[in-house]
């Protein structure tokens, strides 16, 4: 039995079978923003793929806050039944399932947003500028309202029977922004300090905490940084693990970046890709605090790099995306003896203006192409063109198709 093969044990009594951890993806393989069976038939598959966890894409707390169009959304138990068959697929082959838990704050595209909020009326810079509209601050009962929607989701996950939720605190979405001192620039108890800007963090995790039972999982999903001048640092982030373990959190995973630096797409250093781990030395800094399991994901493409990362104790999951929509029973293929590594593609045009413009839209459609081909019980099929998903992107969603989307 070799290190990934291994259970890990939660402080709450929960028993993870195995160190592999499915990252969320932005699954959006139906129309609307209701789970249904196409979920169940998706989160099947990867569980009795062989994964420890499975967490799922963003589900949003507001029918008018989205990321994509095609969010799943939590407000009430409307979709309960759904949840329930999304759970128990979910949770087969004993599972852990957690629900990613989100809001989109400034980060929900024009078309779908007039007027966003988020925690200060600071417009999205840079490339991305022109995707997203100028959002207002949000008043203090705003905040409020948003915390006691948080913990309505994760009430109604339990109830469906989700073994967790991961609160989504990464990636510039509306958390990541009331820590980010770039973002963040109110003067009351959810600005200035450290100690405000986490706040909301904080108490989305309290209210949650209060609306479910003990045994319950509740993760985040944290930025390492946000890797721009004057915003949310690595020094910052360790603070923000060590008060969240403090607070009783379960389980930490690890990414970065944001639109306007997205460290998950780009720019990644050639000494860090030959380690496939992005995050490892963030890993190996927050690790004196982090005293509860820590997941990083992002680059682990070998099963050589994940059995050294987790041999090494600077973490204890590995976070994999992108090969699941390839090889849904991946860890399955480890624990037999038949995979040692897997290229994913990156699907191109071949077209440079239209691949620097629409590149990494182009390659999120494609995985989640692949997403859907197994929601529907049949095979991924690495062969599909880049193109062939550049047309079928205009046909379904027109002007739609070019909305700056991330998991």
């Amino acid at each position: 039995m070799n290190n990934l093969n291994q259970p890990l044990s939660l402080k709450n009594g929960k028993v993870i079978k195995n160190r592999i951890f499915k990252g969320a993806m932005s699954e959006q393989i139906t129309k609307g923003n209701r789970p249904d069976l196409a979920y169940a038939e998706l989160y099947g598959a990867w569980a009795n793929g062989g994964a420890g966890v499975l967490v799922t894409g963003n589900v949003m707390v507001d029918y008018t806050a989205l990321g994509s169009a095609d969010d799943v959304v939590i407000e009430d138990e409307r979709d309960l039944d759904l949840l329930k068959a999304w759970a128990k697929a979910g949770t087969a082959n004993d599972t852990v399932l957690l629900m990613q838990i989100n809001h989109p704050g400034k980060q929900s595209p024009k078309d779908l947003s007039p007027v966003p909020v988020a925690p200060s009326s600071v417009a999205l810079g840079g490339a991305v500028a022109g995707f997203f509209n100028k959002p207002r601050a949000l008043s203090e009962n705003e905040i409020l309202d948003l915390i006691k929607r948080f913990a309505k989701a994760a009430h109604v996950a339990e109830k469906a029977g989700f073994s967790g939720v991961q609160i989504h605190a990464a990636h510039g979405y509306l958390i990541s922004q009331f820590l980010s001192p770039i973002h963040n620039v109110r003067d009351d108890k959810w600005g200035g300090s450290l100690e405000n800007r986490m706040r909301f963090l904080v108490e989305v995790y309290r209210a949650m905490r209060a609306a479910t039972s003990s045994d319950f999982i509740i993760a985040v999903k944290l930025n390492s940084a946000d890797f721009q001048k004057g915003g949310f640092s690595e020094e910052e982030s360790v603070q923000v693990v060590e008060c969240l373990v403090k607070e009783g959190i379960d389980l930490v995973e690890i990414s970065g970046g944001n639109y306007e630096a997205p460290a998950m797409l780009d720019g990644v250093k050639e000494s860090t890709k030959k380690r496939e781990a992005y995050f490892l030395d963030y890993a190996q800094k927050v690790r004196s605090v982090c005293t509860v399991p820590l997941v990083i994901t992002g680059g682990f493409r070998s099963q050589t790099a994940m059995s050294e990362a987790v041999a090494s104790g600077v973490l204890d999951m590995v976070g994999l995306a992108k090969p699941f929509a390839l090889l849904p029973d991946l860890p399955n293929r480890i624990f037999g003896g038949t995979y040692q590594t897997l290229t994913t593609p990156q699907p191109r045009l071949g077209v440079a203006k239209l691949d620097k413009m629409l590149g990494s839209m182009v390659e999120m459609n494609w995985y989640m192409h692949q997403m859907k081909l197994i929601s529907q019980g049949k095979q991924p099929n690495p062969n599909k063109s880049a193109w062939g998903i550049f047309f079928a992107m205009l046909v379904a969603q027109g002007k739609g198709a070019f909305r700056r989307e991330r998991a």
